[in-house]
């Protein structure tokens, strides 16, 4: 356990001194004042919590301060990790009823899509899931390579088409590959695209629905990578997301590379979307079950 909190506190770094490690020099023994509020609402909003997170926790601690009694800013410092800690939830461990259950992941260009679906499938393998893999980002020839390479070092077999073939015939060959072999689960990846661009959107669409198509109820989960360097505005792109293929889960990749890591609480607030792994290395193990104490600890830099 401390090795695992070793690796929050190590992996939240930047966003720990760009904005949050801020946060506990301003708790001195000082007298809470308006000046107080004011800094802590810029460095707040400096972190990447958005405007109506801000507020909301704001508020929050004023309500601490008048029911308690507080008069000194160090007097603080438990009750903003209360209130960051009120915002996240602890996302409960993915269930698998149906065999195959299929997972389809999606996000922009660069967001770490192909990587991330290389170490789910690692995860997966040490919980004793057998897997294939279906490689629908055909507009991409690297990333049908590079799933194909993560598969032969994992053992796991890929189902993938000729480049720019079209993405939902993959798709629909993998999930009816992964049924006729009797596989635990199925991840598809999906070309990563603009989520300001509707043509690529609609597509992403139709490959949802022939997903559907292949075995009816699925895809049991739709995860959405967004790349943790981007900060607020991988929000609009969540959204965009989350309206086009009903998103259930969210993977924040490169939380480690990130000082915004704040904009987490903007998905939980905004988005009402599970957390539910973050990256916080290269290595297949990094990625890691989103845990929000450990989160907030390492961000505040305890």
């Amino acid at each position: 356990m401390a090795d695992l909190f070793a690796k929050w506190r190590s992996g939240l770094a930047k966003s720990s001194k760009a904005t949050f490690g801020r946060i506990a020099t301003l708790f001195g023994a000082t007298e809470i004042t308006s000046e107080t509020w004011d800094e802590l609402e810029a460095l707040l909003i400096q972190a990447d919590l958005g405007i109506e997170t801000t507020t909301e926790i704001l508020d929050g601690l004023r309500r601490v301060v008048q029911d308690q009694g507080l008069t000194r800013s160090d007097e603080l410092s438990e009750a903003i990790r209360t209130e960051l800690l009120l915002r996240l939830d602890k996302a409960s461990p993915p269930k698998w009823p149906n065999k195959p259950s299929i997972i389809m992941v999606v996000g922009v260009n660069g967001s770490g899509k192909t990587t991330t679906i290389a170490k789910l499938g690692q995860r997966f393998q040490t919980e004793g899931k057998t897997l294939l893999f279906g490689a629908a980002d055909t507009f991409r020839a690297a990333a049908m390579d590079q799933l194909q390479v993560w598969g032969d070092r994992l053992n796991v077999d890929v189902v993938a088409g000729a480049p720019e073939s079209d993405p939902g015939a993959v798709a629909f060959n993998a999930v009816q590959s992964g049924a006729a072999r009797g596989v635990d689960l199925v991840i598809v990846d999906t070309a990563g695209r603009l989520h300001t661009r509707f043509n690529l959107m609609e597509e992403l669409k139709k490959v949802h629905r022939v997903i559907g198509k292949a075995l009816p109820g699925a895809p049991h989960a739709v995860w959405l990578v967004l790349d943790a360097t981007t900060g607020q505005n991988a929000l609009q792109q969540a959204k965009a997301f989350k309206e086009a293929v009903g998103v259930t889960g969210v993977i924040l990749s490169k939380l480690d590379s990130s000082a915004r890591g704040g904009f987490a609480f903007a998905i939980q607030h905004e988005l009402r979307l599970p957390i539910l792994f973050a990256g916080l290395g290269e290595k297949p193990e990094d990625l890691t079950p989103f845990d929000p104490e450990a989160f907030v600890d390492g961000i505040l830099g305890k």
